[in-house]
């Protein structure tokens, strides 16, 4: 009950001294008004424009040009001291006569300001220029950077680093002479920006760039060696900073981008000139297979192609229904044997000392019913010559196991007709 009456007690009193607070805030208000009025009439922009203040609230009225004047006229009054709130109902008109000399005006004074800072935008040019020219200059070491780097695809990608670093370092120190450091910064947020969105785009062709820096530095293999990368087969020509190019086998050209060549499994069969061949034959299920896998043997070892060290070994593959199937296997140096022939002719050699050796080499037997038709009226003689087989005993001395040359020739002649850069080198360590 007692808090009842302190309010309302208050209440009255509040009543009672509002108009006192008015009257005191009247003064105030006048000489506010007052000055904002001499103001806006000393000035030829705003002399159209009247102010009226009451208890602090700020009304202005009146005609203007353009609403960068209105913000004139509202920025005088908010800096009046006592001024609570302005009220902006100030009319925008397009005065012909007020925008063209307005423009005018500020032509003028953007042209004044230019004439006057051509001294400075010429000094940051000249400095814009000659880091230019120095980056140039600097790119151009062909010899320094070829000592710096490993390759001449790396020594090429520093010295075009270093140009992009002294022209940004010329641009940063030009845009600091004009005095627009907040352009560096909004240049190099954007640049950023536009760089990230660059790289999603053209991710493939990064990775394929970045590949291809790889393969220079690690020298997977030598122009000229015999490579298997993937299912792709050939001699290697040479190395690109996009691409890897061999020559298939049957003389065709092959390229291979980098980034697959980089993660592809590379199988190099020059590295190690020692190469191993196999081949399976079957012999009948009631021959010894211990004594056929000596006669493979004894017949593999008689040749001069084939290595002794390591030495030819054979083994049992394979137990079918109606023969045991046989492995051999035998090492030969692919710098003077050619691998097909020298597996061609052990197979052959092996087979007819197994045959010699009365060693049986089943066949699959095929059951053919003829419906109509008698013993009698088979005639089952050969026609024409004799169907026996023409046997040349001395088979490797007709066929010569040196390897093909053809191939290698081709990629000679290629890698001296074509005037490109190769990024592989001899001088370094292959991986």
């Amino acid at each position: 009950m007692g808090r009842l009456k302190m309010r309302i007690f208050i209440f009255f009193l509040a009543l009672l001294w509002a108009p006192f607070a008015v009257a005191q805030n009247a003064p105030i208000d006048a000489d506010t008004q007052s000055r904002l009025n001499e103001i806006y009439i000393s000035t030829t922009d705003l002399s159209d424009v009247t102010a009226q203040v009451e208890n602090g609230v700020v009304t202005l009225s009146g005609k203007i040009a353009n609403s960068d004047l209105a913000k004139d006229a509202v920025g005088i009054a908010d800096a009046q001291t006592g001024v609570i709130y302005i009220q902006d109902q100030i009319d925008r008109v397009l005065v012909a006569d007020s925008n063209v000399v307005s423009a005018l005006d500020s032509l003028k004074k953007d042209a004044a300001d230019i004439l006057q800072a051509l001294p400075i935008i010429g000094l940051a040019l000249l400095i814009l220029l000659l880091f230019i020219w120095l980056g140039g200059v600097i790119a151009r070491r062909e010899k320094f950077w070829s000592r710096v780097a490993t390759n001449p695809f790396l020594g090429d990608l520093l010295a075009q680093t270093m140009r992009i670093i002294c022209i940004i370092i010329g641009l940063i120190i030009a845009l600091n002479l004009l005095g627009a450091q907040a352009m560096i910064a909004t240049i190099l947020g954007g640049a950023g920006v536009v760089g990230i969105a660059i790289g999603f785009a053209v991710r493939d062709t990064l990775e394929n760039y970045l590949a291809s820096i790889m393969l220079s530095l690690r020298q997977p293999f030598r122009a000229g060696d015999h490579v298997l990368i993937g299912d792709r087969a050939g001699k290697v020509m040479r190395l690109t900073s996009r691409a890897t190019i061999l020559m298939t086998l049957d003389g065709n050209h092959l390229r291979i981008p980098n980034s697959t060549v980089f993660k592809a499994i590379i199988l190099n069969y020059t590295t190690n000139p020692e190469r191993r061949f196999d081949f399976e034959l079957g012999i009948d299920a009631a021959d010894d297979p211990v004594a056929a896998m000596q006669v493979g043997l004894d017949i593999m070892a008689a040749k001069d192609f084939i290595l002794s060290e390591p030495a030819p070994s054979a083994g049992i593959s394979n137990v079918g229904d109606s023969n045991i199937v046989i492995k051999y296997l035998g090492w030969i140096d692919q710098k003077n044997t050619s691998f097909g022939k020298a597996r061609s002719l052990s197979i052959r050699g092996v087979k007819d000392a197994l045959e010699t050796q009365g060693f049986s080499l089943p066949e699959p037997i095929y059951r053919v019913k003829l419906d109509g038709v008698g013993g009698a009226a088979l005639d089952l003689k050969p026609v024409g010559p004799s169907s026996e087989p023409k046997v040349i005993s001395d088979l490797d001395q007709v066929f010569d196991v040196k390897p093909d040359q053809g191939i290698d020739e081709k990629v000679e002649q290629e890698l001296a007709d074509l005037d490109a850069d190769n990024l592989l080198d001899d001088s370094k360590p292959t991986e």
